[in-house]
């Protein structure tokens, strides 16, 4: 049980300070660049982690199930990770923090079309209240300084589109594995987004620095290689239901990094949207535990 707890609150902790880190090296690198990189540097990362774990498991990849996380891949990096990056850098660090923690409900959505997981009432309520909890971190009616529209928009779309990654991985993930699904996936993602830079003209190389090098490779071996290893990690000895409480945890600790850091400031619409995606969090929390013991009680 200590293992787990350690395990949910570093992966927490290193995700909390995702938006800070981006925020801060997407001043000096592309979009697109950063999120290139990043991927490669996180894939490469944990890579080892998940060859270790498909010779344990003697996991058996096929061709096909390549192709699969090709295709999760490509959904993933050049699509919802750059409209994520370019959310942080449109808006407040804590306000795309907040927002792309309600990607475990649009999961759950998506997840009612492609796998056998239905919607179910509580279900359908943490995403209605996980919305609404989006409308007042926008505030249309009152934005905040730092904070835009189009920010706000990218960011959504990013936890959008995280949310069908995540569904349509869990058609494999038990065949394959979360740490190998997942390190290969960012790979291959990373991989397809090649052509994309060469097409857009952008930089892959060009711009970084010394001054930049620390914080590149902060986001990409401690929060995607680490964080994603011990959220992993919390999974495999827990369950996928005790491991998303780390996006439980985040809406509340990620605006606090970023009000420490980059000295930024929540308004009251803020602060009722982590309310709100927090509740929305729990009720999606709760009814996970409730249909795991169902499941248990059936067995």
């Amino acid at each position: 049980m200590k293992k787990i707890v350690l395990y949910i609150m570093i992966s927490a902790l290193l995700f909390s300070t995702m938006e800070v880190a981006l925020k801060i090296a997407g001043s000096d690198l592309d979009a697109f660049q950063l999120t290139l990189l990043r991927f490669i540097i996180g894939g490469l990362f944990l890579l080892p982690f998940a060859l270790v774990r498909v010779r344990k498991k003697n996991i058996v990849i096929r061709r096909n199930d390549y192709l699969y996380m090709l295709l999760l891949g490509i959904i993933c990096i050049p699509i919802s990770m750059v409209f994520f990056q370019l959310g942080v850098e449109n808006s407040n660090a804590s306000t795309a923090a907040v927002i792309f923690c309600i990607n475990p409900m649009f999961t759950i959505f998506f997840a009612h079309f492609v796998t056998e997981e239905k919607l179910s009432r509580n279900k359908v309520i943490s995403i209605v209240i996980g919305i609404i909890g989006i409308v007042f971190m926008i505030g249309p009616w009152n934005i905040q300084i730092g904070d835009s529209f189009l920010g706000a928009s990218y960011s959504t779309l990013a936890a959008v589109l995280f949310g069908l990654y995540s569904a349509l991985g869990r058609r494999t993930v038990h065949r394959l594995g979360g740490l190998p699904q997942t390190a290969i996936s960012f790979l291959l993602g990373s991989l397809a987004m090649f052509p994309l830079m060469f097409v857009l003209n952008k930089p892959i190389i060009s711009g970084i620095t010394w001054g930049n090098l620390p914080v590149l490779f902060y986001a990409g071996i401690m929060v995607t290689g680490l964080g994603y290893l011990c959220y992993f990690m919390a999974m495999e000895h827990g369950d996928a239901a005790t491991a998303s409480i780390v996006f439980f945890i985040k809406p509340g600790l990620a605006p606090i990094i970023a009000v420490l850091i980059l000295r930024e400031v929540i308004n009251l619409n803020g602060f009722l949207g982590i309310i709100l995606v927090f509740a929305g969090s729990y009720i999606n929390l709760r009814e996970q535990k409730a249909i795991k013991t169902r499941k248990n009680i059936k067995v």
